[in-house]
């Protein structure tokens, strides 16, 4: 997300950073960079014009020329002009019971696993979600719907498959969740590949019926400045209260979500970054901005693995490893909590300065793939392997990489390297300088470096 983006800006703001004494022109010059930048990452056209122009007017003060650190100070401005972009305060949603929302879009937003993965998060927060099937006319998808709810343990009211008047269909839904006892109810609505007339009518009645405290529109992240007229024109028929991007962990350019809140006056209330049920974040504008000029997320990162992660089972691991106990049980353990967290790539980027730091990892570093590859041997071990490392030799590693679809070579090099990692952990003096390494970003790096060896192959 916001790839090719931060790599500008960063360039931009490092060459900014490098001249001793600004001028008008060293400004003008880095903005003019930065404009082109926000164009080529799809940002409205008059989006970026105005961006452009309250930084340089911040930036041509006299406080900031004549600052010991006026490249500095101008990073401040940029980010501080980002945030109130992107909204300023991270917009919650309003849900005094009985709270309606109604979900709405494009075919192919990814709407219903939307509604699915918000129900998800509001059953967590300690709410009685339920959700309600009202596109009628997609294919399956009230199958789909059905079969989300499940996943997410959420009730789900689904119509009979040939009923076609969706507001009966709502009018009965209401009374249902009534007798569930619901605090929220989440409305699925029907989409379509483009824009009609016919949708926008539906949803209108729809609307004025429910009179939802919440109209959340769901939006691709991929579509880019189409996104924006999407916006626009739900917003005028049906007057949207909050916007959802999805698919922003597959758009390099993010546009839309730079777009949006400007040209909508709409807040962006939640970001989906994957597609388990649990990848749907709020949308925190202070903490992307930090993403996108390569300061991180850490706040983020660390509510994102407290909500994945077991804590006890995390520690129990921990004093394992202290102790000089790590098997292959500890590393299958940690191997699977690492996968609940989703992407690496993803849970990486929040860290500050992960964008030089990933230049210069191996390649396939992050490959999920790679994770797989690597359970598949360790599942393919007998629990006495797993204990007892040392005794995996000759025919049991034939056998490990026949069950594992693995060759040999993989094998031999995950075991020396799982050995590698075990004399470093039985060593206190090597433990200590890890641990210290891992409390900076240039030390990360070279134990990620060191981990893949010459031939960048990294032990998971």
């Amino acid at each position: 997300m916001f790839n090719i983006l931060s790599d500008k800006l960063d360039k931009t703001f490092r060459d900014l950073r490098g001249v001793g004494r600004i001028s008008e022109k060293n400004i003008s010059n880095a903005l003019r960079e930065i404009r082109l930048a926000l164009l080529e990452a799809d940002v409205e056209f008059s989006v970026a014009k105005d961006f452009i122009a309250k930084v340089k007017e911040k930036s041509m003060g006299e406080n900031v020329m004549k600052s010991i650190k006026p490249g500095e100070q101008i990073v401040k401005i940029f980010n501080d002009e980002l945030t109130a972009l992107l909204g300023a305060d991270q917009a919650p949603l309003e849900l005094n019971p009985p709270a309606h929302i109604l979900i709405c879009g494009l075919n192919g937003a990814g709407k219903t696993t939307t509604s699915a993965k918000l129900a998800r998060r509001l059953k967590k927060e300690g709410r009685k979600p339920v959700l309600i099937a009202c596109d009628l006319y997609r294919p399956a998808a009230i199958d789909q719907l059905a079969y989300l709810a499940e996943q997410a343990e959420v009730p789900c009211y689904t119509p009979d498959s040939t009923e076609s008047n969706v507001i009966k269909v709502a009018k009965e839904a209401v009374v249902w969740a009534k007798e569930q006892g619901a605090s929220v109810l989440i409305f699925d609505t029907a989409g379509r590949q483009e824009i009609d007339e016919k949708l926008i009518e539906d949803l209108k009645n729809l609307h004025q019926v429910l009179e939802p405290r919440e109209t959340l529109l769901v939006v691709d992240a991929a579509t880019g400045q189409q996104a924006v007229s999407v916006a626009n024109h739900f917003n005028d028929a049906v007057d949207i209260s909050g916007i959802i991007l999805t698919k922003l962990d597959g758009d390099a350019r993010g546009g839309a979500a730079l777009s949006m809140r400007a040209v909508t006056g709409k807040p962006i209330k939640f970001v989906g970054e994957g597609e388990k049920l649990d990848a749907l974040a709020e949308f925190h504008p202070s903490r992307m901005a930090d993403r996108i000029l390569g300061m991180g997320d850490v706040v983020g990162m660390v509510e994102q693995v407290a909500d994945k992660i077991n804590e006890d089972d995390a520690m129990r691991s921990m004093e394992r490893m202290r102790k000089g106990q790590f098997d292959f049980n500890d590393f299958l353990d940690q191997m699977q909590m690492i996968q609940k967290l989703g992407p690496l790539e993803g849970l990486m980027g929040m860290m500050p300065g992960f964008s030089k730091i990933k230049k210069q990892l191996p390649g396939g570093a992050l490959d999920s793939s790679r994770l797989k590859r690597t359970e598949a041997i360790v599942l393919s071990m007998t629990p006495e392997e797993r204990r007892r490392p040392e005794i995996i030799r000759g025919t049991r590693r034939q056998r490990i990489a026949a069950g594992s679809g693995n060759n040999l070579m993989q094998v031999n090099q995950l075991i020396k390297q799982f050995g590698q990692m075990r004399k470093m952990m039985k060593s206190p003096k090597k433990m200590k300088q890890m641990m210290g390494a891992m409390g900076n970003m240039g030390g990360m790096g070279d134990i990620m470096k060191g981990m893949g060896g010459k031939g960048g192959n990294f032990p998971f």
